[in-house]
């Protein structure tokens, strides 16, 4: 038998561990980045659409696969048990329910404040014309939601408390069918649902958030295990998720054209509840996060946490540059 000379036998084997490593290595070395949303999430929403995130990932060897969860508590849950990574984007109550249960989460990004994205909607011949008619009546909230520190907040305002009136947990597709049905007297909703109910069922807003009732911020999380070892995708994330919002408020109509075939409203309502929300996002800072206390004082006080929560005992992630 004749062998091979030897820079013919370095040379072959160098061809086959080229091919041995681009047959089987490179799919072996692509990271998934679970992404759970909301269908509220709207700044997500058009980046699962257009494929930019995932473009945008592809040269560090990431991909993408998306989760759609009806609420962010369950959503939350879902990056502390490890399902999931990164969660677009949640109320700022909803940090403070998965902090009490000891969640090991990080801060990524915020959307700033949107007071009037949230508000207690009432039936147009409702006799509730204030606050403090709610007492005795059955409301509709989402549990933990940011609607929910809403209500908190509006009855504490008018004298009540949230034993004062009789409340209905559901979830924004229930909250909708019981109000319109009649089954409720009020309903605490955030956009686009509460846009898209004002609209087509003439409802009467009893109550926003605005003039220092309740910010209403939007959060975007991962898990602290994935904050500390993936810099770099949480930048590129961080960078799309700014660029897309000022996208949407650059270019109102052709960003409600997109979202309306995604969530199923039509885009005039789209384009008013897009109008109410900020999209401007920002890194999340330890001032920044100073209504979270309030927050979860008031749900302390109401029996709703098991535990004070000490908000500022939590990871900040800190985007490249900020």
């Amino acid at each position: 038998m004749h062998r091979l000379p030897s820079r013919l036998r370095a040379l072959a084997a160098a061809v086959l561990a080229f091919f041995v490593m681009t047959s089987f290595a490179s799919p072996a070395m692509a990271e998934e980045l679970r992404i759970g949303y909301q269908k509220s999430s709207t700044l997500t929403a058009i980046l699962k659409t257009n494929g930019e995130l995932e473009k945008a990932l592809a040269p560090l060897g990431i991909t993408v696969s998306w989760h759609e969860f009806t609420s962010g508590l369950p959503l939350l849950e879902a990056i502390n048990i490890g399902s999931i990574d990164f969660g677009a984007d949640v109320a700022d109550t909803v940090p403070i329910f998965a902090q009490a249960a000891g969640a090991r989460l990080a801060y990524v990004a915020e959307e700033a404040a949107s007071p009037s994205a949230q508000a207690i909607l009432v039936p147009k011949g409702s006799p509730v014309q204030a606050v403090a008619d709610l007492k005795g009546k059955k409301v509709a909230v989402t549990k933990g939601a940011g609607s929910h520190f809403l209500l908190l907040a509006a009855l504490a305002k008018a004298g009540l408390t949230f034993k004062d009136i009789s409340p209905a947990y559901l979830t924004p597709a229930d909250g909708r069918a019981a109000f319109v049905s009649g089954n409720v007297d009020a309903w605490v909703a955030w956009d686009p649902f509460l846009t898209s109910a004002s609209r087509q069922s003439d409802a009467r807003m009893l109550r926003d958030g605005s003039n220092g009732l309740a910010s209403y911020k939007r959060y975007y999380i991962a898990s602290a295990a994935y904050a500390e070892r993936n810099a770099d995708a949480l930048n590129v994330i961080f960078s799309k998720l700014a660029e897309t919002g000022k996208w949407v408020k650059a270019n109102p109509k052709e960003a409600a054209s997109q979202l309306a075939g995604l969530w199923g409203i039509d885009a005039a309502t789209v384009e008013e509840a897009n109008s109410h929300r900020s999209y401007q996002v920002g890194a999340v800072t330890a001032s920044g996060l100073s209504e979270q206390q309030r927050i979860a004082d008031t749900f302390v006080a109401e029996g709703l946490l098991p535990k004070q929560v000490d908000t500022t005992d939590v990871r900040i992630w800190t985007p490249k540059g900020s």
